[in-house]
């Protein structure tokens, strides 16, 4: 399909180009309560920690929280300075919540094709930086 007719569809549809090109790793956007979810699996997690929050089992529930990847330049440190903190990124999980013993969950759902070297770089920045464990689901 070329350009001009992927853009006539969308149009027609109400959609955004890239909508109509699909994901790609073929997940479906699900929505639920109001929230985006970017597949199905992460939509049923969704539906799963929800029962187990009405159930007293996790509390205090949180979708997509943010965690920054704060850098330290050390060149500054070795001048006698104070260093300095940059924030080069910014690492989106898909859920965390608190356990009945008071342990910090942070979960991200996850398939074989989307365990990329990006993500596995971001997973392992941000649980050295943060101190936390992320859970693949």
């Amino acid at each position: 399909m070329t350009a001009a007719a992927r853009a006539a569809w969308a149009k027609r549809l109400g959609v955004t180009r890239e909508a109509l090109r699909g994901n790609k790793y073929h997940a479906r956007p699900t929505t639920i309560d109001g929230i985006r979810f970017d597949s199905q699996k992460e939509a049923r997690r969704y539906r799963e920690l929800t029962l187990l929050a009405a159930a007293g089992q996790i509390r205090r529930l949180e979708c997509h929280p943010p965690f920054s990847i704060d850098v330290v330049e050390l060149y500054r440190f070795k001048r006698g300075r104070t260093p300095h903190v940059a924030c080069c990124g910014v690492y989106t999980a898909d859920f965390q919540y608190v356990t009945p013993g008071g342990e910090l969950v942070v979960e991200d759902v996850k398939s074989g094709p989307t365990k990329t070297r990006a993500y596995r770089l971001c997973k392992r920045l941000v649980e050295a930086i943060h101190g936390i464990t992320i859970r693949e689901v």
